[in-house]
């Protein structure tokens, strides 16, 4: 007894296109909402501005100063301030041989004024002359 009749039987298709636009979905969701920093090993609070950022900007090197007075200069080690040869030192190795590179400083809103100084002394006796400061957006002030 042939209960099926003369019908062939079809092979299921998996169609993945549908979840192939679901993870992608997600991974753009998962791409905006995370946050990256750049100085992760110092806790630093960025001073606020109301500024335009910069367009295009060649080579950047960080320097990050927390409130404690530690340094730290792109993906190197932290350590405290020992002489601006040094720092300079420091700063000319991390320039490489990149043309005009901008030393960016990430200092936090309480470090000194001394330990801030202490970076453009040495970034101009390692000859960097493009310097900026990195601040945080201050919120929208109540309009009077």
């Amino acid at each position: 007894m042939n209960l099926r009749g003369s019908r062939e039987r079809e092979d299921p298709e998996i169609n993945f296109i549908p979840l192939i636009d679901v993870l992608l979905v997600i991974l753009i969701f998962l791409m905006v909402t995370t946050t990256y920093q750049r100085i992760a090993e110092l806790s630093i609070t960025l001073p606020e501005a109301n500024a335009d950022p910069a367009k295009d900007r060649p080579r950047e090197i960080n320097v990050g100063l927390d409130a404690q007075g530690r340094y730290k200069i792109g993906r190197e080690p932290t350590f405290t301030f020992t002489t601006v040869d040094a720092l300079a030192g420091m700063l000319k190795r991390a320039a490489g041989d990149a043309k005009e590179p901008i030393v960016v400083i990430n200092a936090d809103a309480q470090a000194t004024h001394q330990s801030v100084i202490h970076v453009m002394e040495a970034a101009r006796s390692a000859g960097l002359t493009h310097i900026t400061f990195a601040t945080q957006a201050s919120p929208a002030a109540p309009p009077r």
